[in-house]
């Protein structure tokens, strides 16, 4: 070949600016994909969001070894006077995970029990009930969101669909990469080697990074370097794959042909980037599919990989390049521990002007959904009580650092709607109820807080509570949704329940929500307003924190009604007395008006997409929804 031939002309592209030109010229839209087994789900991308199908536990059943009892008969147990129980007619023995039979409601610690002769066992301390019983829905509740679209799945997130219920799912089709590895010098068979001779190990690289990352691998033999026979190869690859990768020949050797070949089948897009090592790499493009070409250099070719192919595989997958990492992070809640152990805690992670805030997820061992909703995992180390709120904490990052700085942090009232809105953008959602969320804003821990409160002097939401926790600092207040809120009560409401005033029946067992939320407020003050006292509700002390672990707990019988809105009666084919509409605000600071996650969260809340969404749930109305309120 004469010099002339030679490649020799090789640019110096920047790679940001390289990929970025690369990617304009490909068509990532037509993106396809395939019903798929869930056991067979690992790594795959969902297609659209993934609702359970059933609660888990779908049955109550003990949490503790011991002994399962009715609550009544153990009242006035006492170390004074010990209550003596006979088996079989006041309790019965249970392990954990055993079913509670209907005539038991708590479950007494085998610790706590003194066994006597005759079947019989003492105790000291009354049972409240359902102490020590996991109830339906406690770890995923029917009509809950499992995991979202354009989500890649993990192994916890297979136990999390598969205990909701879940035995098909739609997922995008892996993508099919040709790897064709080129040069006369190359060999596959160890026993061949001789000088002048190189093994293919890159090939053997780039298949197994395509299945790590999600592709489908299909491995040519090396191809030696004849231009008419690599033509047809590349040609062909690119018809039946989603992206091919060339190995070697793309510098300005004599037998460099596959730029050559690329601009004559097809585009070259950049040849040459400002890469060390890598500088002559190939970005093509033939029959629309995207042709890379990677130096053959191990090195290069690793590095070249990473950096371009691995994005593309992504891209192809519908998914972004991500980077595990451990970063410091702010602890927003303080955490207890015992001394005994070493604990791992699941944590939302998410930027806050230019602080990461861990927020605790649940902390439960059967809590499957923590893991399938954490950002990362902190370490308490044994011999330590816990971890102070504002401290410091390395966190172990299960999600991209940059899915969590482009994540908008919302701690506050729970409501199904933040579901919808999470499947429409990064949204670190934590449930604390609408005090604990404007505490959390106070505290610069949240972008956002949900909130719904009752001002029980003026009948307004809201407002008064931002100017009382507020008074020198400018906020606004996003309208939201309207929202009915009512009674949920179990089909045929067979308790006959028509308003407050039947919460101080004996009959009844209510199930609340837990202290600052604003379900919790409306029901103090409609007791204020019936002069009920709340150690006349039986059940008043036993808290859930979301509306639908009230409608789960309703559903499963062990209480009889509950506060909650409309859509989760529905979701959960339960009947429903309405009480009033409410005003389910965002509360925002005024400085962070400009944030484009606070811009892209009121975008959403007008979008007609949410409303037809929101609106099939029922309940909900959109008056003034996105307008924003000075305060």
């Amino acid at each position: 070949m004469r010099k002339e031939d030679r490649n020799i002309y090789i640019s110096n592209v920047d790679l940001d600016e390289a990929i970025n030109m690369y990617f304009s010229k490909l068509k990532f839209d037509s993106i396809n994909f395939e019903e798929i087994d869930v056991y067979n789900s690992l790594d795959r991308v969902t297609v659209d969001p993934i609702f359970a199908k059933k609660s888990s536990p779908h049955y109550n059943s003990a949490a503790m070894d011991g002994i399962a009892v009715l609550s009544d008969s153990t009242m006035g147990a006492s170390e004074v006077k010990p209550k003596t129980l006979e088996l079989n007619k006041d309790f019965i023995y249970v392990n954990t995970g055993n079913v509670i039979d209907e005539n038991y409601n708590a479950v007494i610690m085998i610790e706590d029990v003194m066994e006597m002769e005759d079947n019989k066992v003492q105790i000291i301390s009354p049972a409240y009930p359902w102490q020590h019983i996991r109830p339906i829905g406690e770890d995923i509740v029917y009509g809950e969101m499992i995991i979202p679209s354009n989500h890649k799945i993990r192994p916890m997130d297979i136990g999390a669909l598969i205990c909701g219920g879940i035995s098909k799912l739609k997922a995008i089709k892996s993508p099919i990469v040709s790897i064709i590895p080129t040069g006369n010098e190359i060999i596959e068979n160890i026993d061949d080697i001789e000088k002048g001779k190189i093994l293919d190990s890159n090939s053997r690289v780039f298949e197994n990074l395509v299945i790590k990352y999600g592709g489908i691998p299909n491995r040519y033999s090396p191809q030696e370097d004849n231009y008419e026979s690599l033509k047809n190869t590349i040609d062909n690859a690119s018809k039946n794959s989603d992206l091919v990768v060339v190995n070697a020949g793309t510098s300005a050797g004599s037998k460099d042909y596959i730029v050559k070949v690329i601009r004559e089948i097809g585009e070259v897009v950049v040849h040459g980037i400002a890469l060390k090592p890598g500088k002559p790499t190939i970005l093509g493009i033939v029959n629309n599919t995207p042709v890379l070409g990677i130096p053959g250099y191990p090195v290069s070719a690793y590095i070249v990989f990473e950096e371009i192919a691995k994005r593309l595989i992504l891209k192809l997958n519908g998914l972004e390049k991500e980077e595990e990492e451990v970063y410091e992070a702010v602890l927003s809640k303080r955490l207890v521990s015992s001394l005994k152990h070493k604990e791992i805690v699941r944590v939302n992670l998410g930027y806050v002007g230019d602080k990461l805030v861990a927020t605790p997820l649940t902390r439960g061992a059967g809590v499957t959904m923590s893991l399938v909703k954490a950002d990362g995992l902190i370490e308490i180390p044994r011999n330590t009580e816990g971890i102070e709120a504002g401290n410091k904490v390395s966190v172990k990052l299960l999600k991209s650092m940059n899915h969590i700085k482009n994540s908008l942090v919302s701690i506050g009232s729970h409501d199904i709607v933040m579901d919808i809105i999470a499947n429409k953008m990064n949204l670190s959602s934590g449930h604390v109820g609408s005090m604990g969320g404007i505490m959390a804003i106070k505290r610069g821990e949240a972008h956002i807080a949900p909130i719904h409160l009752l001002d029980t002097n003026t009948g307004e939401y809201n407002i008064s509570y931002i100017q009382k926790y507020f008074k020198d600092e400018k906020m606004i207040l996003i309208k939201g949704v309207k929202r009915l809120q009512g009674f949920i009560v179990q089909k045929g409401n067979p308790k006959n329940i028509k308003g407050f005033n039947d919460l101080s029946r004996k009959d009844v067992c209510y199930i609340n929500r837990q202290r600052g939320a604003g379900t919790r407020l409306l029901l103090d003050y409609n007791l204020n307003k019936l002069d009920i006292n709340s150690d006349d509700v039986i059940g008043y002390e036993r808290e859930m924190n979301t509306h639908m672990a009230v409608a789960v707990t309703v559903k499963s019988e062990s209480a009889d009604t509950g506060l909650g809105v409309l859509s989760v009666a529905k979701a959960m084919d339960l009947d429903f007395i309405p009480v009033c509409y409410e005003s389910y605000d965002f509360l925002v600071r005024e400085s962070s008006l400009n944030d484009e996650k606070i811009k892209g969260f009121i975008q959403v809340l007008k979008s007609i997409e949410f409303k037809n969404e929101v609106q099939k749930l029922g309940g909900y109305g959109f008056d003034n929804i996105g307008k924003i309120i000075y305060i």
